[in-house]
């Protein structure tokens, strides 16, 4: 099974760190996050920056836990590899671009081989669902409920 790649792109009425600090609070993203059932923060880095999270997803056929190693470059970049779980691979990065306007470009790509076949058109039609859920979830979440 191939990997599968995926980018989304959405604008937001707040600053880059405006948008990066929502997305440190891992354990909130249940509230929030649509397609996010369950978090829990397994180590953290130095800096108190959660390190290896663990994530469960429903995934709308069934529902998937992984764990993934972050890494930050704040309050640009958050990156994203597989530890270990359900899938047999995903990867990623969330870039906050500051547009020098009060806005950010949120860019957010992943990557991902689900260890099994699955129908080129499903596995479109749920990247595209699960991305855009996560960058109008994103949005929502920084400018608040009027999003």
């Amino acid at each position: 099974m191939a990997s599968k790649h995926a980018e989304r792109q959405i604008e937001i009425e707040a600053s880059p760190q405006e948008c990066f600090d929502a997305l440190l609070v891992y354990e909130s993203f249940p509230d929030w996050q649509r397609a996010v059932k369950a978090t829990e923060v397994l180590s953290r880095h130095k800096d108190g920056k959660a390190k290896e999270v663990e994530f469960e997803i429903d995934a709308k056929v069934k529902t998937v836990r992984y764990t993934l190693d972050y890494r930050y470059e704040e309050p640009h970049m958050i990156t994203w590899r597989y530890v270990e779980g359900d899938v047999k691979d995903v990867d990623g990065e969330l870039i906050l671009e500051d547009r020098g306007d009060g806005t950010t470009l949120a860019t957010y790509a992943l990557r991902i081989d689900p260890g099994v076949w699955m129908p080129g058109r499903l596995a479109n039609l749920l990247n595209e669902q699960v991305m855009q859920g996560v960058m109008d979830d994103l949005k929502r979440r920084v400018e608040g409920d009027s999003a």
